[in-house]
């Protein structure tokens, strides 16, 4: 008896299967196609050759930890104790399923905000959890009646992408205290905060739980090197938790992965030293500066985008037809692949909303913006 049997293969694979078919602009999946920082090359490079191949400790490589620590000390003034605080992960999806399946038992619910990161749901189920899947408000921002309406003496965990895959939205300071008054009333509910581009922010800065001490005894966060250092192949993540939580995570780590890739670890311990976060940022500040000034003219209406590498459009003045149809039809005739946000609802919500992802080279996104601007209703 299958555990998932209504999972399938994702959107993202679909539609990129297709674009390698038709020949198309891939700005459906999220990862940059372009190179990696030729200092991380060079530090590699030497590595390679180094005596480092064999199990780290399960926890992580201490040096990483160390550096960690300290990024997290630089950029949210939040002290962690590296020896019983932290987990380095093999990716941050293997953290969230992680987190999930510790804490997560049979029956427990496990609130989870709509549009979503397909990754949480499996999570839950295999956990033996049930998912309560809440819409965002229009505009994406948290709508806490619905949230408080769900909550109850069976919810376990709630999960916060922030910033938000798919739509780009940053949670504001008054959201963020709105969650923590709701919460009082939920003295056990823990919350998983899924911050995997909490270093690419545009319009304000990102809030993390780190920088919230009303919250931060029952969170648990996971944070993506992969996501921040434009390595995603190399699928190293971390935790971040209070002790009392993080000790029962580290039990199903154990068994799990045990450790992570001793190689990944070694150099991306050594670029921590080098490499400026802020930098980052702003390159990919360009690349969303670019991707809007390109197609601003064009017949698709740009949404707000606040943060992370997606950019999220309209396309109600081309066509009513429905999302995923159009989406495939953005490939077959013009092009260019997305990924429609209806797929990321457990009800299909349709708004006619794709999401581009604009983490590709500059002579990419011109291309692809061409053809957009080409499209007429």
């Amino acid at each position: 008896m299958s555990k998932l049997p209504n999972i399938t293969t994702s959107i993202f694979s679909v539609m990129s299967q297709l674009a390698n078919e038709h020949g198309a602009i891939n700005l459906s999946q999220g990862f940059p196609n372009f190179p990696v920082d030729e200092r991380l090359l060079q530090i590699s490079e030497r590595l390679i050759r180094e005596n480092i191949h064999q199990y780290t400790p399960m926890a992580g490589l201490p040096s990483l930890l160390e550096k960690i620590a300290a990024l997290t000390l630089k950029q949210y003034q939040r002290n962690i104790n590296t020896a019983t605080e932290m987990l380095v992960t093999a990716g941050a999806t293997q953290g969230v399923f992680t987190a999930i399946n510790t804490f997560v038992n049979k029956g427990d619910e496990v609130l989870i905000l709509d549009p979503s990161y397909d990754s949480y749901e499996p999570s839950v189920l295999v956990a033996g959890g049930i998912p309560v899947r809440i819409s965002l408000n229009d505009d994406y921002s948290p709508n806490f009646n619905r949230i408080e309406a769900a909550l109850s003496s069976k919810t376990k965990m709630i999960v916060i992408n922030n910033p938000h895959n798919p739509t780009g939205r940053i949670w504001t300071n008054a959201e963020f205290e709105a969650l923590e008054l709701l919460l009082e009333k939920h003295p056990k509910v823990l919350i998983l905060g899924d911050e995997v581009y909490e270093y690419i922010s545009f319009s304000h800065p990102h809030i993390s739980f780190h920088t919230r001490p009303k919250l931060m005894e029952r969170t648990i966060i996971a944070s993506s090197f992969g996501k921040s250092l434009h390595v995603t192949g190399w699928k190293v993540g971390y935790l971040i938790a209070p002790e009392k939580l993080m000790a029962e995570m580290k039990k199903v780590h154990q068994f799990l992965v045990f450790s992570v890739n001793s190689f990944s670890q070694h150099a991306i311990s050594e670029y921590l030293d080098v490499v400026d976060f802020n930098e980052i940022s702003k390159m990919y500040r360009q690349k969303r500066d670019l991707f809007q000034s390109l197609i601003k003219n064009s017949s698709f209406e740009l949404m707000p985008c606040d943060g992370t590498y997606f950019q999220v459009v309209n396309y109600t003045k081309i066509s009513t037809m429905n999302d995923v149809d159009f989406a495939r039809e953005l490939i077959t005739k013009h092009g260019v692949a997305a990924i429609p946000i209806s797929v990321f609802y457990n009800d299909a919500t349709d708004r006619h909303m794709l999401r581009f992802c604009f983490a590709k080279t500059d002579e990419t996104l011109i291309a692809a913006a061409e053809k957009l601007n080409s499209i007429m209703k």
